[in-house]
């Protein structure tokens, strides 16, 4: 899969600070932790990066992503109990809002850390998913 080493990577820095803190933090505890492990495997990243959402090409909003890595993938985090459908939503939404091929969405507030790989499908990097 495109992309597969560079997400496995993320993912392992993800483990790395479930395993070191477990779950009951706050979701911010975890993102500055995070970005602690992504230096170490030099991974480029920003944190909190204002993203606009056009429609129309109009200006209607800014988002934050948790994290823009390798400037190709989008990191979101959360730190509840279980992901749901609006969490996925979001995720999916924010990688068709910024034209991005693939993102995480990485949980850390279950007993064992959760993530997903959401694609954008309609980018190019995807056709062979549709």
């Amino acid at each position: 899969m495109k992309y597969g080493d560079l997400t496995g990577k993320i993912i392992g820095c993800a483990m790395k600070v479930h395993g070191a803190l477990g779950s009951g933090f706050q979701e911010v505890i975890y993102q500055r932790a995070l970005a602690i492990e992504m230096q170490k495997q030099n991974l480029s990243f920003c944190r909190e990066m204002e993203m606009t959402i056009f429609y129309d090409n109009i200006q209607i909003g800014i988002r934050r992503v948790d994290f823009f890595v390798e400037d190709i993938i989008m990191v979101e985090l959360r730190a509840v109990s279980e992901l749901s459908d609006l969490h996925l939503n979001q995720a999916i939404n924010y990688l068709e809002a910024y034209k991005l091929p693939i993102g995480l969405l990485i949980n850390f507030g279950s007993k064992s850390l959760t993530f997903k790989r959401v694609y954008n499908t309609s980018h190019p990097d995807n056709r062979t998913l549709i």
